[in-house]
């Protein structure tokens, strides 16, 4: 959870949670996330309704990370646009297979998966990398 987000705070507090620190901010103690679905027992504090955020694509833009905050929490935005650009090397990607190009999309989401566990992450890590070269 964003400790910038005086809004999402109070919402919490609204609904009668509290946001505890606990490696990090988290709902009750447990949770880092105030948007979230499942998580049952913390219904009355979250909400399943997402933020979304729509950014205009330029031709410069060279693939996404779609990740949890496992990942976030112990690896940088710098250090994992490098390691999947060490992966994907956008500049030979029209030389190769569609096959050859995922795999090498499916290598950096397994690699910083792998990462964030070695870095110590303590939450669930999921990651999904797109090339968005043609």
């Amino acid at each position: 959870m964003q400790s910038d987000r005086l809004d999402e705070l109070e919402r919490i507090k609204l609904s009668g949670g509290r946001v505890i620190e606990w490696n990090g901010l988290r709902i009750m103690g447990v949770l880092a996330t105030s948007i979230s679905i499942g998580d049952q027992q913390l219904k009355p504090f979250i909400i399943s309704k997402p933020e979304v955020t729509v950014n205009k694509r330029e031709d410069t833009d060279e693939f996404m990370i779609l990740t949890s905050d496992g990942l976030w929490d112990v690896i940088s935005n710098d250090l994992a646009c490098n390691v999947v650009r060490k992966y994907i090397d956008t500049s030979s990607y029209r030389r190769r297979s569609l096959k050859e190009n995922r795999k090498r999309t499916t290598n950096a989401a397994v690699f910083l998966t792998e990462l964030a566990m070695a870095c110590g992450s303590s939450d669930n890590i999921s990651v999904i990398v797109v090339n968005l070269r043609h």
